[in-house]
């Protein structure tokens, strides 16, 4: 049996007072099927789906012992659906999904488990295995999520209380993500405006699930308007240090993102989307 600190989330044996906290999938998809998402998906917790489609409607049904509430709705928007799917929920713990997340046996006694220990937090972010190309983080340890850090973090790496949730009243960006205006960074956004109002954040080095690999609705290749786009994100996310993270930025990952373009030129573009 693998522990909850280890590089996979399998638990057992779980507490009386685990099993209390509630975990529940907070997921954005599209043109899905509740029952074969909920299988592909290898849910083993509640969830809130909101499913990007072409009609309106409402499907509920139970899957392992869980209740799964389907949401269709015409819009478009990463950031919309998973401000839909807050709105919706009523679990202890939300864990924001994609539809192409597989997840690890045992990840919600898991990450309840993380929370009993570090009772200060008020999200805790996890790993969630992607291919190589995409991977912008690894967690080693558990630590403070800080100002200077919190970009490289995906949403579905998310776990935050609902009560700080709510309270903390932050939202995704309609600006930035798939079927925005910019194509990425309404995680990082979010992250960064909860941690400016207080809220506590900090990492687990507990691995809950991995992405399937596909075909991605907003990413096709470090090119032209990826950097412009991460340069409108950095003004968001920095101010007038923009400029100096974008630097740290390319020098982090010359080796994949200036594959294509000169470090010079990828650097001009970020600054021009600033």
């Amino acid at each position: 049996m693998k522990g909850c600190t280890g590089d996979t989330a399998a638990v057992r044996g779980a507490s009386p007072e685990r099993q209390k906290m509630r975990v529940q999938v907070l997921a954005s998809v599209m043109n899905e099927n509740p029952g074969e998402l909920a299988r592909r998906m290898r849910l083993e917790s509640e969830a809130v789906v909101i499913n990007q489609c072409d009609r309106l409607g409402y499907e509920e049904l139970t899957y392992g012992g869980y209740r799964l509430r389907f949401y269709s709705f015409p819009e478009r928007g990463v950031g919309r659906s998973r401000n839909e799917a807050i709105m919706r929920a009523d679990g202890d713990i939300c864990l924001f999904s994609d539809g192409d997340i597989v997840y690890e046996p045992g990840y919600a006694e898991a990450i309840a488990a993380e929370f009993e220990r570090r009772q200060d937090a008020d999200m805790i972010l996890f790993n969630v295995t992607v291919e190589e190309r995409r991977r912008t983080y690894h967690i080693t340890g558990r630590k403070k999520v800080h100002w200077y850090n919190c970009g490289r973090y995906g949403a579905v790496s998310f776990a935050v209380r609902r009560e700080s949730l709510l309270s903390s009243g932050v939202t995704f960006s309609l600006l930035f993500g798939g079927g925005a205006r910019y194509s990425a960074g309404e995680d990082s956004l979010f992250l960064k405006e909860f941690m400016d109002k207080g809220y506590s954040v900090y990492t687990a080095p507990v691995t809950i699930a991995r992405e399937e690999a596909g075909e991605s609705t907003w990413f096709q290749g470090y090119n032209e308007k990826f950097f412009r786009d991460r340069g409108v994100l950095y003004r968001y996310l920095y101010g007038k240090l923009a400029g100096i993270m974008a630097l740290r930025f390319l020098l982090a990952h010359r080796g994949t993102l200036c594959s294509g373009v000169t470090f010079r030129q990828a650097y001009r573009w970020m600054k021009e989307g600033e």
